[in-house]
């Protein structure tokens, strides 16, 4: 199994290295324990024994759609919506080829998860994501998401010349990452973080990023050593979206206090997630606080590490805009009314999540389409930077 960036895989359970075992598995050479792998995406969760043995039993006897349907079923732990129609996934398999993103969350079953997955690209605290990496860019190589979902960051990472890597506890995110997303050379790995061995020790990254799922953790503090050590002495790590604990929102989670983020990041440039979106909105540089400062604020986000910008820079072009010729969407949650488009939100929901905070106007005149001519300066440039027009990808 080829990768851009060198991972050496190891046993969750065991510790023990991993190496390939026929084209869809991988092997515990110590104890002969095997792994699935389908479409280059490995498979490590533990506690799921019984299914990575009936989805093994599938590969071996050539029954790779069989196989790919069981994982596609596979849920974390949060998930409280109905499981997958085996048949819908089975009809997924056999159009992958075809099918749009978004019959493939429909026939995966995710609900308003699929919602956010198919919205993201204009969704505040994504925004606010991209702004915090762009403020502190410092042109890595190697990045790694951890809890990537289908890509989004990834998507634009590897468009800018980094080689990226994901890893999920969901593998079907990762597939959908893979078919629809990012593409072929991104390398996934499906595992869970309260695995007794990381599944990547010491993979060398020059940045992690890991967007609206800190606080999901158990054991933050395991978790975060792990990924400090991929990144190891020069590379950095950027959190978002870190839900507080003393500002209740809409997610399940275990949040956290601005107590535990002096804890957990005392050498981290802490932000206001709201601070970010709207620097990126004003073409400013966003303006970091003292953790005991942010007690109210809905979420943080920080980035931390030996390798991260001193100070943050002006949240101007980069990440934050397509290249010049790329062409764009009127953001899908407009519908025609009357002369021009309204937002329509997916569910009231979505509205109340995200509404009070988009940086998108609610009515807008269209077209459907246009090209981006590029640069700051660029008549349509303010209206693809408040997510008005967004880059989707092909098969959106």
């Amino acid at each position: 199994m080829s990768a851009m960036i060198p991972f050496s895989l190891v046993s969750p359970s065991t510790g023990h290295p991993l190496k390939p075992d026929a084209p869809h598995a991988l092997r515990d050479a110590e104890t002969g324990e095997r792994w699935p792998v389908i479409d280059g995406i490995p498979y490590l969760r533990i506690g799921r024994e019984a299914l990575v043995e009936r989805v093994l039993a599938h590969l071996d006897a050539g029954e790779a759609d069989e196989a790919l349907c069981a994982l596609l079923a596979d849920q974390d732990d949060w998930w409280n919506g109905p499981p997958a129609d085996p048949a819908d996934l089975m009809a997924l398999i056999r159009d992958r080829k075809t099918a749009s993103l978004r019959e493939a969350v429909h026939r995966l079953g995710w609900g308003r998860v699929g919602d956010y997955f198919l919205h993201r690209w204009s969704d505040p605290t994504y925004l606010a994501g991209l702004a915090l990496l762009e403020a502190h860019w410092n042109d890595p190589i190697c990045v790694f998401e951890f809890a990537c979902g289908i890509g989004h960051y990834l998507r634009e990472l590897a468009r800018r010349g980094c080689k990226v890597s994901g890893a999920d506890v969901v593998f079907a995110k990762l597939w959908v990452a893979r078919h629809w997303v990012v593409g072929e050379k991104a390398q996934f790995v499906c595992f869970d973080a309260g695995s007794e061995h990381w599944p990547i020790p010491g993979a060398p990254v020059d940045l992690v990023v890991c967007n609206d799922a800190f606080y999901f953790l158990d054991d933050k503090a395991r978790v975060l050593e792990a990924l400090r050590q991929m990144a190891g002495d020069e590379g950095w790590l950027a959190l978002s979206h870190i839900h507080n604990r003393d500002c209740p929102g809409f997610s399940a989670g275990k949040a956290v206090a601005v107590e535990d983020i002096a804890e957990l990041f005392p050498d981290a440039l802490v932000y206001d997630d709201g601070e970010l979106t709207r620097a990126l909105e004003e073409t400013r540089a966003p303006i970091p606080h003292e953790v005991a400062d942010l007690r109210d604020c809905e979420a943080f986000s920080l980035v931390a590490g030996p390798g991260m910008r001193p100070a943050p820079r002006s949240v101007v072009d980069g990440l934050t805009l397509p290249k010049a010729g790329t062409s764009l969407s009127l953001n899908p949650l407009y519908v025609p009314e009357g002369n021009d488009y309204a937002i329509h939100f997916p569910s009231e929901r979505y509205e109340a999540e995200y509404g009070p905070r988009v940086t998108y106007p609610l009515r807008s005149p269209g077209p459907e389409r246009m090209t981006f001519g590029g640069g700051i300066d660029a008549p349509e440039t303010s209206r693809v930077r408040t997510r008005e027009f967004v880059d989707l990808p092909e098969r959106w």
